[in-house]
């Protein structure tokens, strides 16, 4: 592994000065970039582009709390447009996204690969449902990732099943928030806040494990690593029925609700899916080798085609 420093550290927005140093000094195959939203991507084609070295753009979307950051995100990708479309292949992780991009960098839809992420889990899955009624939701504390809109149907949802329990795995700037609105509907003491390491795959999966339902209510997913581990450990999942979660409502993985739900519809969706469970249908969670074996296939194919 070669590292390089990347500047400013703690901005997204960072590029790595020694990247085409590192391209061009020796003769690599392939040069891979991953996501599209910092300034590394386009340093880093142009260094393989001008090294005459075949690169492959995978776009690793993703959300944001800002509205104008959300705003520039089309505007980065067109800007992007004349380095893309010479690369030797788009990735994109979902149906989804393949169609946004190819919208936004106006290419043929058969350009972009579609390659979706994983679900890694190191427990074996649960023989039946969890017992109790707890109700996780997963993501980051950011706006965007939907968690206050639990929150807000959690009152409604305990006066039909007054055992349920919620609990925010995540963490980030907009904890404090979500706890002000606990405060406001005097439901402080039903909802907990878990922070779990990135890092320690097993408590993540003992944890999702023991849910009754999985929520994913947020704004933007390019194709969600949560949702997909939740259903690899057959826990029922409902989902904003948007961007890249609708591929998982549409593959089977998840139950899907419109984000134009009042409150009290998806606290109606929540008890629906607590009250009723349906067994998750049988179909397949793609994995992390997946995903490398159907990385490794696409960079032999291009080495096939350079040579």
């Amino acid at each position: 592994m070669i590292r390089v420093r990347a500047v400013p550290e703690r901005s997204d927005m960072y590029f790595a000065p020694a990247l085409p140093t590192v391209i061009t000094r020796e003769r690599w195959d392939v040069v891979h970039c991953q996501g599209y939203h910092t300034f590394v991507p386009p340093v880093a084609m142009l260094a393989a582009l001008r090294a005459g070295i075949p690169y492959v753009l995978s776009f690793h979307s993703g959300g944001h709390s800002s509205h104008v950051r959300n705003a520039l995100r089309g505007v980065q990708a067109r800007l992007l447009r004349p380095l893309a479309v010479r690369a030797a292949s788009l990735v994109a992780v979902s149906r989804f996204e393949a169609s946004l991009f190819q919208r936004r960098l106006r290419v043929a839809r058969d350009r972009i690969r579609v390659i979706p992420n994983g679900a890694e889990v190191t427990l074996p899955r649960p023989e039946g449902r969890a017992s109790g009624h707890l109700i996780i939701s997963l993501g980051r504390l950011e706006r965007y990732k939907g968690h206050q809109h639990a929150i807000r149907a959690l009152p409604h949802v305990l006066a039909t099943l007054p055992d349920v329990r919620l609990a925010l795995v995540g963490s980030g700037p907009y904890g404090n928030a979500l706890r002000r609105l606990e405060r406001q509907l005097g439901v402080v003491d039903r909802v907990e806040h878990i922070t779990v390491s990135s890092k320690d795959r097993s408590a993540m999966a003992e944890l999702i494990s023991s849910a009754s339902l999985v929520v994913l209510f947020s704004e933007y997913e390019a194709y969600s690593v949560a949702a997909l581990e939740a259903a690899a450990l057959a826990r029922p999942v409902l989902v904003y029925q948007n961007s890249g979660l609708a591929d998982a409502v549409e593959d089977g993985l998840a139950m899907g609700i419109s984000p134009r739900a009042s409150t009290r519809d998806v606290a109606a969706a929540i008890i629906e899916a607590l009250s009723s469970p349906h067994p998750r249908p049988d179909v397949p969670v793609p994995t992390w080798d997946d995903c490398a074996g159907a990385l490794s296939d696409l960079y032999g194919e291009i080495l096939a085609g350079a040579s």
